[in-house]
């Protein structure tokens, strides 16, 4: 009997992005190289991992909510206090 092993990438349908994501697929998913990704890890600027027996995932909402705090170079989503602040 062979034993199949099941990657929720497989099982998943493609409307349902898997909630758990290895380091490479958490760098690809916020556009970054998984260097840098590790640099902002370190740094805080993205989550830490989550540890399941032994494998390390990233949570995908986390990585959203980083995602969405880093700062934009935007200037209509600049804050207009920064500058009197300076």
């Amino acid at each position: 009997m062979t034993t199949q092993v099941c990657r929720s990438k497989n099982v998943l349908p493609q409307s349902l992005p898997p909630r758990g994501l290895s380091r490479e697929e958490a760098a690809a998913y916020v556009g970054i190289s998984p260097s840098l990704f590790d640099l902002m890890v370190k740094d805080g600027r993205m989550p830490g991992p989550k540890r399941i027996n032994s494998r390390t995932v990233w949570d995908r909402l986390k990585l959203d909510a980083a995602f969405d705090a880093l700062p934009s170079n935007d200037p209509s989503m600049m804050n207009p206090w920064d500058e009197v602040a300076a």
